[in-house]
Parts: structure tokens; C-alpha cells; sequence
């Protein structure tokens, strides 16, 4: 160890990368680049994108890694492995690299974890919409701590998560993987995720960086057209706040192209903006095969060497899930000079997050096998609170819910109502990687709706028909039996919407794209036809998208959404059904009255809503962004702002009271929104500006204030410059977009600010402790 300085952790980081650098070869440089993925495929669905085009998986260890290697792939993600198995490959790698290799340099381990961290055996924790529904950054917080733990305790060091794709169109298949529609949502949101994992010693990776989910079409990797004003107000924010106040580490690139640069070429997204403006120094890593696309797919570089330097060059610094354009750099190079630098640049990231992590350090070994639960009572809790606090009641008008407890009869109809797997997203393990091993099950204990109900209706008859397939015709003796159970039945729980799968094997996940946003398949009849037996009917649209229901609203007793509620998810519908748990989740988008209702976002400018004779094709949704109903009724008593007029460079702070009118404990979720009515561009017509969730007793109310700086009333000017300017703003608070109970308005006064370095942030929180209503009106 005399002499390799990169070692010592007693020097700086910065010495240590310096005397690094300049000991590697070249070859050794560009190995750091890169990744290794031990694919064991044997056949069946694939669990990335074109993988059986471009993975070189198959090749040797020995062979890949003769210079080094920059990242191990999925050791624990690609196959069934036990934690004990996935720790010692894990060992035996990052031995190899450290005994065979001129210079031992260990690689970074990472893995996915949208729903979990995805391997055999661990939590399944509901979808990213459904932390949406929950409106709750510490509870997601909590979890990704926990998933961090769980990574970190087996050697994994970097997690693919999470996901700050803004949603534009629900017919993306990978609207499952996003928090919503609302760039603040999934902003704070996702801050809260980095932060978990990060403090857990795991570094997040931001993804897709950027316009992933605003496809032409909802169509998997299509083109993104969009100019760069609503780039920077609807889907850069997000990564922003991740960013600046986070600290996320890494950041993935998108597979799209906006205005026909794509993602992984674009070096002011990847550099100017990323770097330049935010001030990032993580490391930006290819999505699974993004550089070799540029050539194969977007036709931006004529051969593999070519697309490397052309990502290289942007800012991309870490090719995955293999190696395969870095490695030929060199090859017909025209600028060998440039390329060197990008080289050393991108390394440079590389070794700096290595010693960040501790890898470098002359004591670092890879940590011996050992047993780990994945799936502890810890983590279980965790899910079991998500899953409980994502369920929306959309609707409930004759009070049906919650059941009574001397509810003898249920009938449970729906081609997913009985399958566990169904709860679950499309990267979650046991739906990713276990349909090609059928032997295991589903691999981690999860119970079926039916069975969760038997549990909290212990006296009652649960009849369980499918009534139709997931997507095939259904036949008319499978509709008939569900007729049949529904007629017999004092209730009908009718569970449609999805189930998840990768590339058209499922109805929601990656490239499992919708056509349209009416049900999959016959479900819509098979919903109609139970409500035609007049038996009432609670209908459960389990999904990792909104569908379209407009043709149900007002038919049924009651509705409610879950979108994909993990592991936990069965007993949390039936507590809920059962008036055990009283619901509290809220929309993280709107739930679309009719399929051809586009687009689909409540953030669109006055032409982009529905207006007085615009057009015959209504855009209105049957429920609207932020809505949720509660077994209790909560009310706003009260807006007040503490000034009525501010700087453009002032602060304002808006106080709601909030009571609970009805007859049990409950929690909401209270939403400011703000009007922006004259602008020099068009502004949406309304857009939220902060949340809380709050728990109120029954016949008590409360108060939440929110402190925005003038900065959150910000947004990109005719200049393309972040700018605040004068005029009037209107708050307004409410329980959904679709439900604003009180308003103010706050003139902004002085000259047009350019914002350089915003406030991104609303601060809110309680200010006094609940009191009876009648106290409040007294005051």
C-alpha cells in the first residue's frame, strides 16, 4: 500500500482522486466506466429493454473485467438468489477486482428498488403512485430508510430509484412508477426518498432525467414534444428540489428525445443545466443500453464508438447495464484530445463517489455472507402503513361504507380479485423476474383480497368469481357465474383495473402501453352487468393507472382507487372496507370521466380545460387532482394571509383552519393552491403550492400555516429565465383542485426578479393545537 495515496482516507478526496488518475491506464480508466451484469436468463419474458440485443451479460468475469470494472448489474435483481447467495457473488467479485487487478479499485454495486428493493424474498412496497395518494413525505421517507437498510446490509451500494417523471399522459405504461401528475408532489416526495436511502448509505439515482412520462402518445420511448418553458416548469422541478436540497448522488438519463435531441447526447441537459445551473457533482449513469440507442434507435451516431463519445462528451459518465460503446472509443476517433478529457472528467465522478463510499480505503473488504431478512415485521409495518394511507375513496353517497360488521354475504368478482400479485408494480420481483421461475410463487407471504376479508368478516360467506379475463373475451358462463355470486350476495366488491408486466405481458408497467383508458378487456361489461343485478356494489379499481369511470359514477354504493398497494394491500382494503381504517389517501392524479379526454392534467393553461362551447368532447374529469373522501367530513373554516400585499422578492404565509364535522377521528389533506390570472405567458389556472396531511379528531379543528417566498410563484418568462413579476396572485385552499373552499388575494408589487438561486420549498406545518369547533367560533 507504500505510496497509493488514494487509500489513505486521512487525505482529501480531491488527492486521492488526483493520484488515482494518474496511475490508471487508459484501458483501466474507461473499465471504471462501465458496468458488468452476470445475465442468467434462460428464456421468457425480458426484464429490460432490447436486453436480448444488446446484453454481452454472458461473456466471462475474467474476460470483462481483465482492467477493472466500473459497476456490478444486478447481482441481486436478474435471478432467484437468497441474500446469503447474492453477498457471496457479491464477495467473490469484489475479491477478484481487488487480488487480480494491477490497481484494486472494488466496483459499485446497484440495484433497483421502485417498489423495494428487488430481489427474492423482500418487502413489496406499494407503487410510487400510491406514495403519491399518501401525500406523506415522512412515511415515505421511513420507507426508503428502510429499503436502504436492507440494500446497504448486503453489499449493494446504488439504487435505481426513484422515479421524478411528472405525468402528462395516463395511457403510459409507466405511469405505476411515478408519484403524479403535480410537479411539488413529486418533488418533495421524491426529496424525501433520496434522503432515506441516502442516509441508509445507499445513493439514489434520480430517473428518467427528463420527459420520460410526456411521450407523444403515451407511447414507451417516443419522441417528447415540448418546448422548453413547460420542460422547466412541469418536468424539471422535481429534479431540481432533488437535487439542490436532497443531494441526490446520480442521475439516470431518459430514454426520449426532446425536440429530436436525445436524452443521453444532450449535453445542456446533462451538463449546462444538471451541472451549470444546480450546481450537481454526483455521477449521471445510462439508462440499460441508452448509449448504444443513439445509434441503434435515434440514428444520432453511425457506429458504436461514435455514440459513446457523443454521450461522453454530454456528461453521461457510467454506460450500463454492461460496457460496450466506452470501450471503443478510441476507434476512428477524430478528436482524440476531447475525448481524453471527457475520459478523465467522467472518471473523475466515478472515483470521487468510490472514496465517498468508502471503497477506496486501504481497510475496505467485501463484507462476509451471512442470513438477512428482507422481509422483516419492521418493513412489514412500513408497507402496511403506506398501503393503508394510499387507498382513495372516490365516492360513497349512500353511506354503504363502511360494511357492516353483520355483513354475511360477499361477493368478490374481478379477473384480479384473488391474485396477490396483482397488488403489486411491474419492478417488484415477484411480477419482474419470478414468472420465469413458476416453481417459487410469488416469493415473499402476501394475502388475497378474499382471504384478507374472511379475516375481517369472520362470520360471513366470501364467494370468489373471475366474471372475465384480464384482457381476452370473457365468456358468457364466467359472466354468468358472476351474475350469479353478485345476485346471492348482501355486497359486490368488484375489483378491476390491472395487472402488472413488462412489455404488453401485463396491462400497466414499462412498455405495457394503454390504447385507451376505458378498462382492459371486457371489465367494463363485467361491471355493468353486476350492477344490473341491484345487489349493491363497491367498486375497486385496482391499478397502476386511472381508468376512466365516468360510466360508473352515481351507478354503485361506493368507489375506491388503490393503485397498486404492495404486499400489505389486501388487508388494507379490506380494514378499510371493513371501517377499521378510516381512508385518507388523495388523487395524485385525476381520474378521467371519459377515455378520450385528453390530455390528462389539471396543470394545463385556460385552452387546455374544459370551457363554455370550446368543443363537444369534454375534458372533465369524474374526479378531480388532490380529491379523497374520508368515513367523517372534514371543512376549510378559514383562509387568512398575513399580508395582503408583497415584494416580488417578499414572503407570504397563508393560515387555514380546518375542522372535522363529522363523528370520528380522521386525516386529510389540506391544499393550497395559487392563480397566477395575468401573466406574459400563459400559467396554469390553478397549481398547487403546498400540502399537509393532518389528523383531527371528530367536532375538533386546527390550523396549518404555509410559508411561501415569492419564489413559488415563479415560472419561465418570454426570456426562457425563471422570473417573479407583479400582479396579482390568488390563494386558494381546499380539500382537492375541484374543491377550493376559500381564496385570498396578495398583490405582488416591484420589478420583475430573475430567480437564480429559488426557493423551492413551502414550509407547513400546524400552529396550534386542535380545539372544538365551537371554541374556534367563539373566537
Amino acid at each position: 500500500m507504500t505510496g497509493e495515496i488514494w487509500r489513505d482516507p486521512r487525505v482529501g478526496v480531491e488527492a486521492r482522486v488526483d493520484a488515482l488518475v494518474a496511475e490508471l491506464t487508459r484501458e483501466e480508466k474507461v473499465a471504471q466506466l462501465g458496468g458488468y451484469w452476470a445475465d442468467q436468463r434462460t428464456g421468457g419474458e425480458i426484464i429490460a429493454p432490447m436486453q436480448d440485443v444488446f446484453s454481452e451479460g454472458r461473456a466471462p468475469f475474467e474476460r470483462v473485467v481483465r482492467h477493472g470494472i466500473g459497476q456490478l448489474t444486478r447481482v441481486f435483481g436478474t435471478a432467484p438468489v437468497s441474500a446469503r447467495d447474492g453477498m457471496t457473488r457479491i464477495r467473490d467479485a469484489q475479491q477478484h477486482l481487488l487480488d487480480a487487478m494491477r490497481v484494486a479499485i472494488p466496483a459499485i454495486v446497484h440495484e433497483e428498488c421502485l417498489t423495494g428493493f428487488t430481489t427474492l424474498g423482500a418487502t413489496v412496497y406499494p407503487t410510487a403512485l400510491a406514495w403519491g395518494a399518501t401525500f406523506d413525505p415522512e412515511l415515505v421517507g421511513e420507507m426508503a430508510r428502510a429499503i436502504g437498510r436492507d440494500m446497504s446490509a448486503v453489499g449493494v451500494h446504488q439504487g435505481l430509484s426513484p422515479v421524478l417523471d411528472v405525468v402528462t399522459d395516463y395511457r403510459w405504461g409507466r405511469v405505476e412508477e411515478t408519484m403524479g401528475e403535480d410537479p411539488y408532489v413529486v418533488a418533495t416526495l421524491a426529496s424525501a426518498y433520496v434522503e432515506g436511502l441516502q442516509n441508509s448509505g445507499v445513493i439514489a439515482t434520480l430517473k428518467h432525467f427528463a420527459g420520460h412520462a410526456s411521450s407523444r402518445g403515451g407511447r414507451n420511448h417516443a419522441p417528447v414534444a415540448m418546448g422548453e418553458r413547460e420542460l422547466r416548469d412541469l418536468v424539471l422541478p422535481p429534479f431540481e428540489m432533488a437535487v439542490r436540497l436532497a443531494g441526490a448522488r446520480s442521475v439516470m438519463n431518459s430514454y426520449t428525445e426532446t425536440d429530436r435531441v436525445p436524452a443521453a447526447a444532450d449535453r445542456w441537459l446533462l451538463t449546462d443545466l444538471l451541472r451549470g445551473e444546480w450546481g450537481f457533482d454526483g455521477t449521471v449513469v445510462s439508462d440499460y443500453w441508452a448509449v448504444a440507442f443513439l445509434k441503434s434507435k435515434h440514428g444520432l451516431a453511425g457506429t458504436m464508438p461514435e455514440a459513446g463519445r457523443l454521450a461522453l462528451h454530454a456528461g453521461l459518465d457510467v454506460e450500463l447495464p454492461d460496457i460496450s460503446a466506452f470501450l471503443v472509443l478510441d476507434d476512428e476517433d477524430p478528436d482524440p484530445e476531447r475525448t481524453a478529457a471527457d475520459i478523465d472528467t467522467a472518471l473523475r465522478r466515478v472515483l470521487r463517489q468510490k472514496i465517498q463510499l468508502g471503497l477506496l480505503d486501504q481497510d475496505w473488504k467485501p463484507a462476509e455472507p451471512v442470513e438477512h431478512d428482507l422481509d422483516s415485521p419492521a418493513n412489514r409495518d412500513i408497507a402496511r402503513r403506506m398501503a393503508e394511507k394510499s387507498i382513495v375513496l372516490l365516492d360513497n353517497p349512500a353511506a354503504l361504507l363502511p360494511l357492516a360488521p353483520a355483513t354475511s354475504r360477499i361477493a368478490v368478482i374481478g379477473p384480479c380479485a384473488a391474485d396477490p400479485s396483482a397488488l403489486m408494480g411491474a419492478y417488484s420481483f415477484p411480477v419482474h423476474v419470478l414468472p420465469r421461475h413458476p416453481g417459487l410463487g410469488p416469493g415473499v407471504p402476501a394475502m388475497s383480497l378474499p382471504d384478507a376479508l374472511r379475516a375481517s368478516f369472520p362470520g360471513a360467506g366470501v364467494a370468489v368469481q373471475s366474471g372475465c379475463p384480464l384482457q381476452d373475451p370473457g365468456t358468457a358462463e364466467d359472466l354468468a357465474r358472476a351474475v350469479d355470486a353478485a345476485t346471492h350476495a348482501d355486497v359486490a366488491i368488484v375489483v378491476v383495473g390491472d395487472h402488472a408486466g413488462m412489455f404488453g405481458k401485463g396491462t400497466s408497467g414499462e412498455g405495457s402501453d394503454a390504447a385507451s383508458l376505458d378498462l382492459p378487456g371486457d371489465q367494463g361489461d363485467l361491471v355493468d352487468a353486476i350492477l344490473a343485478t341491484g345487489t349493491p356494489v363497491v367498486l375497486v379499481v385496482l391499478s397502476g393507472r386511472p381508468y376512466a369511470l365516468g360510466r360508473f359514477v352515481g351507478r354503485g354504493a361506493a368507489v375506491l382507487q388503490a393503485f397498486m398497494p404492495g404486499v400489505e394491500g389486501a388487508g388494507a382494503l379490506a380494514r378499510i372496507l371493513a371501517g377499521e381504517v378510516n381512508p385518507s389517501g388523495h388523487l395524485p392524479v385525476q381520474v378521467p370521466r371519459s377515455s378520450a379526454a385528453l390530455p390528462h392534467t389539471y396543470l394545463a393553461p385556460p385552452l387546455g380545460q374544459d370551457g363554455d362551447r370550446i368543443s363537444n368532447l369534454s375534458i372533465a374529469p369524474a374526479f378531480p387532482f388532490g380529491h379523497g373522501l374520508s368515513y367523517t367530513t372534514f371543512e376549510i373554516v378559514e383562509l387568512a394571509v398575513d399580508h395582503a400585499e408583497i415584494a416580488t422578492d417578499g414572503t407570504v404565509t397563508a393560515t387555514v383552519t380546518i375542522a372535522n364535522t363529522g363523528e370520528r377521528e380522521g386525516e386529510t389533506v389540506v391544499q393550497l393552491y395559487s392563480a397566477d390570472p395575468v401573466a406574459q405567458v400563459t400559467r396554469p389556472v390553478q397549481q398547487l403550492v403546498g400540502y399537509a396531511r393532518i389528523a383531527i379528531e371528530a367536532g375538533q379543528c386546527t390550523q396549518v400555516a404555509f410559508t411561501l417566498h415569492a419564489d413559488r410563484f415563479s415560472f419561465t418568462g418570454l426570456s426562457r429565465r425563471r422570473i417573479v413579476e407583479a400582479g396579482e396572485v390568488v390563494l386558494s385552499a381546499g380539500f382537492s383542485v375541484g374543491d377550493l373552499a376559500r381564496s385570498r388575494t396578495v398583490m405582488m408589487t416591484g420589478e420583475t426578479r430573475e430567480v437564480v438561486d429559488p426557493v423551492l420549498r413551502t414550509e407547513a406545518h400546524e400552529t396550534r393545537s386542535a380545539r372544538t369547533i365551537s371554541a374556534q367560533n367563539e373566537e
